[in-house]
């Protein structure tokens, strides 16, 4: 499975999960930031140098509540069979749900690992585990606003994508992230420093089932 060092184990005992759709509601705070030259290596074709992080909290989910942090190293282009949008490829992903675990890695190909999480990701949140940890502390802009939209996957299987769609509807606002990210690779494409994002206050979330594609020839 597709990961860098700080979403990998050896355990595959997980807790079985229903299959998608997975509907949820949910708070998050989103940031980015211009990808770094590690992150670009990462993902070395043809994608957006941005990169898109997110900490989440589930307050429902077909596994119960649970909290996620994930970041994509730089925006996948659309097209070749990828759809009209940018989609976000996941080599770093963690939650604090054993299922949603199991969920993650059979029906997405997103390589989940168990990690502690504290505070509210609206405001002063945190996820680690042995060897790395991301702090952030978020402070909102302005009102918040109706907001709709989704979030495409692509994970690479092999010479495959495996796609994914996301549903989103709620009330978002502007926010800014100051961000602390250490690890063996994280330090080196999820930057430190103060970020623009937008923090999904109120909201729905729907993650549909997954298909696998060709990848493209190079």
């Amino acid at each position: 499975m597709w990961s860098v060092i700080e979403s990998t184990t050896e355990r595959d005992d997980w807790p079985p999960s229903p299959p998608p759709p997975w509907p949820a509601d949910v708070k998050a705070t989103i940031w980015w930031h211009r990808a770094t030259d590690a992150g670009r290596e990462l993902i070395p074709d043809r994608s957006l140098p941005v990169t898109l992080v997110m900490m989440v909290d589930y307050l429902s989910s077909p596994v119960g509540p649970y909290r996620e942090i994930l970041a994509s190293p730089t925006l996948r282009l659309p097209g070749q069979g990828r759809g009209k949008m940018p989609r976000i490829s996941v080599p770093f992903i963690a939650v604090d749900s054993e299922t949603s675990v199991h969920g993650g890695r059979n029906h997405w190909q997103l390589p989940k690992v168990l990690a502690r999480f504290d505070g509210d990701v609206l405001s002063k949140s945190s996820a680690s585990d042995t060897g790395w940890a991301v702090k952030a502390q978020a402070r909102g802009i302005g009102p918040s606003f109706p907001m709709r939209g989704g979030l495409g996957f692509a994970q690479p299987v092999d010479d495959e994508f495996l796609l994914a769609g996301a549903r989103l509807s709620g009330k978002a606002r502007l926010c800014r992230v100051k961000v602390d990210a250490s690890g063996p690779t994280l330090s080196s494409w999820l930057k430190s420093g103060t970020h623009s994002g937008l923090q999904i206050v109120t909201g729905t979330m729907s993650t549909g089932a997954s298909r696998l594609v060709s990848a493209p020839e190079v």
